[in-house]
């Protein structure tokens, strides 16, 4: 690590949750004009951010041509935007039906990020809404899809060869912990990510994911001790939540970061305790999504994250960014 990051030079992504993946024309944004690109990435960069996250629910960069990479880094440049991060969204490589067409996409995707210079890859195993939760408010009130027992040894290989495929390249992989996959649990997390074996696949901890279930959850203070050794990425929002177990009530709604029941302050400073210095991407459901996650990111560095760079640094089970963006 040849310099540590601070509260003032920590990367900080905008997810792009927000956008649209379609446009007005009906045309699939990796296809669209360079124009489209760029009117996202001036909101972004007027929300105040200097990174942003290519969420493919806006963005499939691993679907975007080759020679149009040239564009697609213009367009942000001229924005006064950086690619912080690339995050695969439900797109799991052991889907019964399409696991190996998006095993195919995501070695596209790790390609594309590499070609335009971003260090860090984010999957998960999360597939696609089910018609209930498409219906839904919140999606997560209802039930989703849930990972097969019998389908442990085929995610752990095929996550492993995304790893390999990442370490070729140089990027970071970071698997994103989502309920009822097999990164819906820390202690599952850790196991899977253990299993795989390599120092460029780490965790990403979106306990965000598991504090807003309408059930029984485990605490983010345990989630997170469990599972920030092996954090190199994290995308982070937060939900007010309560609990009368014994109606069995549980009830959780967005939040801002520091509004939420998840205590980020406190779990930044764990973060750092453990050795995390990997890109940040604020997110949130619902409303101005964009506004909040910009609050959330002026939040993370008014009280969350160190304001000088002489910490004392744990030791990560993974490999991390240093501030230039190089792998370390």
């Amino acid at each position: 690590m040849s310099e540590q990051f601070t509260a003032r030079s920590w990367p900080i992504a905008a997810s792009t949750l927000p956008f649209a993946g379609v446009t007005r024309a009906g045309r699939l944004q990796h296809e669209a004009d360079a124009g489209e690109w760029a009117a996202v990435f001036d909101e972004v960069a007027a929300a105040g951010f200097d990174h942003v996250d290519l969420t493919d629910s806006w963005l499939r960069v691993g679907d975007v041509a080759a020679e149009r990479y040239g564009e697609l880094a213009a367009a942000a440049a001229e924005a006064g935007v950086a690619f912080g991060s690339v995050s695969v969204i439900r797109q799991s490589v052991i889907h019964a039906e399409r696991g190996a067409e998006n095993l195919a996409y995501s070695h596209r995707t790790i390609e594309a990020a590499a070609a335009l210079g971003i260090e860090t890859v984010s999957v998960g195993l999360h597939q696609e809404l089910s018609p209930a939760q498409r219906e839904a408010l919140w999606f997560w009130t209802q039930p989703g899809h849930q990972d097969r027992p019998e389908d442990w040894d085929l995610a752990v290989a095929r996550l492993r060869e995304l790893g390999d495929h990442a370490a070729q390249v140089g990027v970071l992989l970071s698997l994103e912990m989502y309920e009822d996959t097999f990164l819906g649990t820390g202690e599952s997390a850790v196991r899977l990510v253990e299993d795989i074996g390599s120092e460029v696949v780490g965790l990403n901890p979106d306990i965000g994911n598991l504090v807003r279930l309408h059930r029984p959850v485990e605490t983010w203070r345990s989630l997170l001790e469990a599972t920030l050794p092996y954090t190199n990425y994290w995308h982070v929002k937060n939900y007010s939540r309560t609990e009368d177990p014994d109606r069995g009530l549980y009830v959780a709604l967005p939040a801002t970061m520091e509004s939420g029941l998840i205590d980020y302050r406190t779990g930044l400073k764990l973060a750092v305790e453990y050795g995390f210095q990997g890109v940040i991407c604020t997110e949130h459901y619902g409303g101005d999504g964009l506004s909040v996650s910009a609050a959330n990111r002026d939040y993370l560095r008014r009280h969350a994250l160190p304001k000088r760079g002489d910490y004392e640094l744990g030791r990560s089970r993974v490999r991390q960014i240093n501030r230039s963006g190089a792998a370390s």
